[in-house]
C-alpha cells in the first residue's frame, strides 16, 4: 500500500457523519493519520452535520447512510455539489443509490484503513494541481463496476449490438459497457470525436493515417502501424472534413 503524493501540497478538508460512536472514532483516527486530509469536524448526526457545514466550507464528507431522523443519502443531496461524498455503511444494498448521487466511493463496514485511504486517494484525484491540466470524463458500467474513463485516453470504440467496446491507449483489453453507440457518442465531446462508420467512433489525434475505405488508428495494437478501421460508405464525406 503506498500514498498518494501530495503535488503542491493539497490538503483536503473533510467531515464524518456516523451515528456509530466506535464508527465515528475509528474514521477520525484515520482521518488523523492520514497526511493529506484535515478534519474539520466530526458528528454523530446528520442533522448536527448539516448545521455545522452550512458555517464552513469542507472538500470531502465520509458520510454514514443509515441514520436516524435524516438518513445520509438524503443529507448528500442537500448539501453544496462541490462536496465530495464517500458513503460508509454496513449494507452493501446502497451502492447504486450512492452512484445515483454520484458519490465518488461506497466503503462497507468493517472499513480497514487500506481501503479508507484508496477511497481518500480517490477523491484527492478529482483535485488537481493548479498548474496540472484538467482532464475530463465520464463513468460507463461494466459489467458491476463503475469505471472512470478520461476521454483522452480513448482510442476507438466499437459498437456491438447493444454493448460498446471501449479501446483504451495503455490497455490490452477494452472496457466492455451495456450501452448503444448513440448514448455513448452522446456523452463524448464532438470536438474529439468522430463517428466513421455504424459500429465505430474515432478520437480525432489518434488517427495516424487516412486510407482508402478505412483509417489506421495509432497505439490501437502493439504493431508500429496501428489497427485499420473501416469508414463506412455514408461517412467518407464527413471524414474527407479533416483533410
Amino acid at each position: 500500500m503506498t500514498t498518494p503524493v501530495l503535488p503542491d501540497n493539497r490538503i483536503l478538508r473533510c467531515a464524518v457523519v456516523d451515528d456509530e460512536p466506535l464508527a465515528l472514532s475509528l474514521m477520525v483516527s484515520y482521518v488523523e493519520k492520514t497526511p493529506f486530509l484535515s478534519l474539520s469536524g466530526a458528528y454523530s448526526s446528520a442533522v448536527e452535520a448539516l448545521g455545522a457545514l452550512a458555517a464552513m466550507q469542507v472538500d470531502l464528507v465520509f458520510l454514514d447512510i443509515q441514520m436516524p431522523e435524516l438518513d445520509g443519502l438524503d443529507f448528500s443531496r442537500m448539501i453544496d455539489k462541490s462536496v465530495k461524498i464517500v458513503f460508509t455503511t454496513a449494507f452493501d444494498r446502497y451502492a447504486i443509490d450512492g452512484y445515483k448521487v454520484n458519490a465518488v466511493d461506497y466503503l462497507l463496514k468493517p472499513i480497514s484503513y487500506k481501503d479508507f485511504l484508496e477511497a481518500a486517494g480517490r477523491v484527492l484525484e478529482r483535485f488537481p494541481s493548479p498548474s496540472a491540466p484538467v482532464r475530463s470524463s465520464f463513468f460507463v458500467k461494466s459489467e458491476y463496476r463503475y469505471i472512470q474513463i478520461y476521454f483522452d485516453e480513448i482510442l476507438y470504440i466499437e459498437g456491438m449490438k447493444d454493448y460498446v467496446k471501449i479501446y483504451l491507449s495503455g490497455s490490452r483489453e477494452p472496457v466492455l459497457s451495456l450501452m448503444g453507440m448513440k448514448t455513448v457518442e452522446s456523452r463524448l465531446p464532438s470536438g474529439d470525436f468522430i463517428r466513421i462508420h455504424r459500429s465505430f467512433i474515432v478520437r480525432k489525434d489518434k488517427i495516424r493515417a487516412i486510407e482508402r475505405g478505412g483509417v489506421i488508428v495509432r497505439g490501437a495494437t502493439s504493431s508500429a502501424e496501428g489497427r485499420r478501421i473501416p469508414v463506412g460508405e455514408s461517412y467518407r464525406e464527413l471524414l474527407q472534413s479533416l483533410l
